[in-house]
């Protein structure tokens, strides 16, 4: 095979992935909608269940932060 050949197929290849990748890009965002409908529909019937779900998830993510926070500054001062 030579040079042109090679470049020929890279140049396929990297369309054929381009399309594949939109195509999943597509179908996720899909998926995504779906699931904020459906939390959208949960939020409007729980209110409340919603708000805590949403408390507990903040501070998980807050811990979480925290603690790498922590463990960044005490790696420094080694």
């Amino acid at each position: 095979m030579d040079a042109k050949t090679i470049k020929g197929q890279a140049i396929k290849m990297k369309a054929d992935m381009q399309k594949m990748a939109s195509k999943e890009i597509a179908k996720a965002k899909l998926e995504l909608k779906k699931a904020e409908k459906l939390v959208e529909a949960y939020v409007k019937k729980n209110p409340e269940k919603a708000a805590v779900i949403s408390a507990g998830i903040g501070a998980a993510l807050g811990a979480t932060i925290a603690a790498l926070i922590r463990k960044a500054g005490s790696s420094k001062k080694k």
